[in-house]
């Protein structure tokens, strides 16, 4: 059985030990301070002794497809370029990092960000079939905005040629790895869901989207590992019917395993950008709190419209309580039938958990909200073999970010333990 401690080959590349900083929300945008922004939030993870660094989901086209405020785009070569200071500083550590690619599609905020439509009346969405009709219904209530482009054949080729230069471009800026962002409802999901997906052209099979992309990387970045997110669609409400279920995600990793992925990342999920993606408590902190008030009313319109939202929120977290890594049946299924490292992420909180995880579930084990509350967490991690991680699943650090706010612990009883852990060395690495 495999230690944590134990290096990892993705796609002949070594990892230096088998835990990773999952994919979050660095609100780093594409601006001067960009780049000083993604070192800052990154490096300590590696500093920290995590064997790789998972940067957020990064955009592949310079306009349109962001699903959050503050999302980097990677569209621009000149840009990625500089990026090469921040694998430099992950690289200095000895760790690794992979940049996640994605498109919003009909996710991304020209669909549901208030202000930011205002400001960009041009901008439409990708869509991969026409939207689905509880969509349409809450466009019509004036919930939701579409004005959805849906994607020609010819124009689903420029979208998965945008990832491979977007690739290209990271590789260059020496990224060690790709990760294609395929939950979590973008584009990617978009192409692989029934719900989403009723195209009659080569496309209504979604992994042949994947195909495609992992075509265009290989000819444009040659052989950088590569990796993709799959979901299971089992969190969906059960007015849902057309969705992937568990054996969908399995046949998905198998088929990616085939056609050449390095890696691959299986969750559960839903059709929706839900609290299944996060699970654990409503964050009531976060919606009563005044300094962002403003934002969520700019965001979803107004604020009775943020308050519906916050009640939606609340109902969601009796549904989704925090459940101890959600996704290690899955992991499990998929690792049976792929001849890949399968990663796991969702729902790890401690090291006996990890250490139970791995070898039997999955490969190597990644931990995401944690990580907003304990930047340099891998030292204890690695450190202890009852380290037990001090966020508490609140999801106040998550909600803010509909306002452009950073990520961030905003727990008091959280950031006290940190502090004592602080002062008591825990963060120093061995």
């Amino acid at each position: 059985m495999p230690a944590l401690e134990d290096s990892l080959e993705i796609g002949g590349l070594m990892v230096p030990n088998r835990l990773y900083r999952a994919p979050l929300l660095e609100c780093a945008g594409n601006g001067p301070d960009a780049v000083e922004t993604l070192i800052r939030e990154l490096e300590p993870a590696a500093a920290a002794g995590a064997g790789l660094v998972c940067q957020g989901a990064t955009i592949v086209r310079e306009e349109g497809g962001c699903a959050a405020p503050g999302m980097t785009s990677v569209a621009d070569p000149e840009f990625v370029a500089r990026l090469s200071r921040l694998t430099d500083a992950i690289h200095d550590h000895g760790a690794k990092i992979f940049v996640q690619l994605e498109h919003g599609g009909l996710r991304s905020m020209e669909t549901w960000h208030a202000e930011y439509r205002e400001e960009h009346p041009d901008l439409g969405q990708l869509a991969v079939s026409r939207p689905p009709g509880l969509l349409r219904a809450l466009d019509r209530l004036g919930f939701l905005s579409y004005d959805a482009c849906v994607l020609s054949t010819d124009e689903v080729y420029d979208l998965a040629a945008d990832f491979g230069r977007s690739a290209k471009y990271a590789a260059d800026a020496g990224y060690d790895g790709v990760h294609i962002a395929g939950a979590n409802m973008g584009i990617v999901q978009q192409f692989l869901s029934p719900f989403y997906n009723r195209r009659d052209d080569e496309f209504g099979d979604g992994v042949r989207f994947l195909e495609l992309v992992h075509d265009e990387i290989r000819a444009r970045a040659g052989d950088v590992p590569l990796m993709a997110k799959v979901p299971a669609e089992t969190e969906a409400p059960p007015f849902v019917r057309q969705r992937l279920g568990t054996e969908d995600a399995v046949e998905i990793c198998a088929r990616l395993d085939e056609i050449g992925y390095d890696a691959v990342v299986p969750v559960t999920a839903s059709v929706f950008w839900d609290m299944s993606i996060v699970r654990g408590e409503f964050p009531e902190a976060a919606w009563r709190d005044d300094r962002f008030r403003a934002g969520y009313a700019a965001a979803f319109g107004s604020r009775w419209r943020a308050g519906l939202v916050a009640a939606l929120n609340r109902l969601e977290a009796f549904e989704y309580g925090f459940e101890p890594a959600w996704n290690r049946d899955l992991a499990r299924r998929v690792r049976e039938r792929v001849s890949i490292p399968v990663l796991l992420e969702g729902g790890v909180r401690t090291r006996e958990q990890i250490d139970g995880l791995l070898g039997s579930d999955c490969d190597a084990v990644g931990m995401g909200r944690p990580f907003y509350a304990e930047p340099r967490l891998p030292a204890r991690i690695l450190g202890a073999d009852d380290a037990e991680v001090v966020c508490e699943n609140c999801n106040n650090c998550t909600v803010p970010q509909v306002t452009g706010a950073r990520g961030v612990c905003r727990t008091p009883e959280v950031l006290a333990e940190k502090g004592e852990l602080e002062r008591e060395g825990a963060y120093e690495r061995e």
